[in-house]
């Protein structure tokens, strides 16, 4: 009975490797489309957004028949718990991301009135918290979940070097207003994708040991 357990848990880190995977696609096509205006790549993150949908319902039907079916014990217990809160804040990054491409859509035919560096910047900061949090979810690496939370401090920064930017354009010339508007707006999806991705760290964090700031020790 266990082997079988333990093989199905298997399937469901699988699954949650598919799941990280698309959405860091999800992400880097949405930089990407966003840079260099690329409409075709937008509609296409907003046409796959369904795969990530479908992806969430079919590891939250994994984690309740593991837990409908099978008798787990403590640590599995938190591992299956914590996957069903990792795979909601999955799912909203890739509703992020397809927010982001709706917008790059509305501005591309529009000259940018400054460069995105800032935001690429941010992306790539993302991307790589992103692949770190899928190492050590896999790995059950507590050290490696916790400096992705630190490193959302670098997202942060640059989110607000973004935003006093953009509202410095809009007070020297109230003609940026609408496009500044959305750019920090997309400057504010990729930030919250940050958050997500650490809510990601701290739920794999209380996978391993039991212990979330914001409940109490399991």
């Amino acid at each position: 009975m266990r082997k079988k357990f333990d093989e199905q848990l298997d399937d469901l880190s699988q699954e949650m490797i598919y799941m990280g995977n698309l959405i860091e696609q999800a992400i880097e096509n949405a930089v990407d489309a966003l840079i260099h205006k690329n409409v075709e790549k937008a509609e296409n993150i907003i046409n796959s957004d369904d795969k990530i949908d479908n992806q969430e319902r079919k590891i939250e039907s994994l984690c309740l028949h593991l837990l409908l079916q099978q008798q787990p014990v403590a640590k599995d217990l938190r591992l299956i718990s914590s996957t069903l809160k990792m795979i909601t804040d999955m799912e909203r990054i890739g509703d992020h991301a397809t927010d982001i491409a709706e917008l790059t859509i509305e501005m591309a035919n529009q000259p940018y009135i400054k460069k995105l560096e800032h935001i690429e910047q941010m992306a790539k900061e993302i991307i790589l918290m992103l692949i770190n949090c899928l190492k050590a979810y896999v790995t059950r690496d507590v050290l490696t979940a916790e400096n992705v939370i630190k490193h959302d401090d670098k997202v942060d920064k640059l989110f607000y070097m973004v935003k006093k930017d953009l509202i410095q354009m809009i007070h020297e010339n109230y003609d940026y207003g609408e496009q500044a508007s959305d750019l920090l707006l997309i400057a504010k999806y990729f930030e919250r994708i940050g958050d997500h991705t650490t809510n990601i760290a701290e739920w794999i964090i209380f996978s391993v040991t039991g212990k979330h700031e914001k409940i109490k020790d399991f």
